[in-house]
């Protein structure tokens, strides 16, 4: 592979500790119909855009970002500060706030696009499939302290992609059915042109090399444009991983972001001991990701590269035991305790499921219980 030129070098900020942040993207839903609503403006306009409250492509939208936290407690007491003002000024205006990965019954071709260049250029090259993105989404970023970490670490996380994915799926309905999968918001979202699964790319120069040939072709002008379900963000110093389906409630997305801190962490201290990380072919971790969105907590997913396969609930009790001493020593052990509730009691697309079965099929009612979930 050829050098990259000096103009194409890709600083990376780098994080003196292992730090973590949160972006939980949520929809306005209205208070009677409970279809969505394309309202964010107003409310954004009256609670004030910050580094806390964003808009996002659909104005049916907000996002609540953390700052920089040291754990996952610290990170949900940042989301409740900003979501309990928030969600009085969403209550005022006859509207709820709702997170899953996708709005069970909602028409797509019914949302409104937010007002920026770059979503507009977004939806006039990829046309139908974007238009399509009726999904919500929570991005967990944890901070690294050098480049040459970042790649090695992003391709080993993907043999726990399917964990990750099969705990947070959400998304079992579009358009009013039921697709079949526990994530359609997974298996939707990897049209985009620059979207799905990383390259397994082992050095920094290789991934820089991948943004100056992405760039010198005219498929991004900017890094963000690289959708990746894992990703470097060299400007802030971290990796994001952005596999996680909406979560309805603070109790459930505590304990995914403790275990994506826990595992990036584990690997990161892996490498400083001189440790070779564990990857798995592409085509397994490919095969993974349609298991884990197709079947979620019941998949048998792939574990190693002499492909031996497991339940996904089966690995994960060894995972977390595995993770104890991490968690310890980032003090999250009650958090990443807590991901164990979810696949004994059910992931968000079982409860759905679940109660729409109660309800003789109504998905008002699923959308009445997410609602219900969130509780500051």
């Amino acid at each position: 592979m050829s050098s990259v030129p000096l103009s194409s070098r890709i600083d990376f900020a780098g994080s003196p500790r292992p730090t973590v942040g949160v972006e939980w993207e949520f929809a306005l839903v209205d208070a009677d119909t409970r279809d969505l609503s394309n309202e964010a403006a107003s409310v954004i306009a009256e609670v004030g855009e910050s580094p806390h409250v964003h808009k996002e492509l659909l104005r049916n939208t907000i996002e609540i970002v953390t700052g920089v936290c040291d754990n996952s407690g610290q990170a949900m007491d940042d989301l409740r500060s900003t979501l309990v003002p928030v969600r009085g000024v969403v209550r005022e205006r006859g509207m709820e706030l709702f997170c899953a990965g996708t709005h069970p019954f909602a028409k797509w071709s019914a949302q409104q696009l937010t007002d920026a260049p770059r979503y507009a250029e977004l939806i006039k090259r990829t046309q139908w499939w974007g238009r399509q993105m009726l999904i919500w989404g929570v991005h967990v970023h944890v901070g690294i302290s050098s480049a040459h970490k970042v790649m090695p670490i992003i391709s080993s996380l993907l043999n726990q992609y399917p964990h990750l994915l099969a705990l947070s799926a959400s998304s079992p309905y579009w358009d009013g059915g039921d697709t079949g999968y526990a994530s359609n918001r997974a298996m939707m979202f990897q049209q985009l042109p620059t979207a799905g699964l990383p390259f397994q790319f082992q050095s920094w120069p290789e991934f820089e090399r991948f943004v100056h040939d992405q760039k010198k072709t005219g498929i991004i002008d900017h890094m963000n444009e690289i959708r990746w379900d894992i990703r470097p963000s060299p400007h802030l110093g971290t990796i994001e991983v952005r596999i996680f389906d909406g979560v309805s409630n603070i109790a459930e997305l505590g304990s995914l972001v403790a275990l994506t801190h826990c595992l990036i962490v584990d690997l990161d201290r892996r490498l400083d001991a001189g440790e070779e990380l564990p990857v798995m072919p592409p085509w397994h971790v490919q095969e993974n990701k349609w298991r884990a969105a197709r079947y979620g907590l019941d998949a048998e997913i792939i574990l190693d590269a002499d492909s031996n396969e497991r339940l996904v609930t089966d690995d994960l009790d060894d995972v977390l035991t595995r993770l104890q001493p991490v968690a310890a020593s980032l003090r999250c052990e009650d958090e990443l305790a807590g991901v164990e509730n979810i696949y004994r009691h059910g992931a968000s697309y079982q409860r759905q499921r679940r109660v729409a079965e109660e309800h003789d099929g109504d998905l008002l009612a699923v959308v009445d219980a997410l609602v219900s979930e969130l509780e500051l």
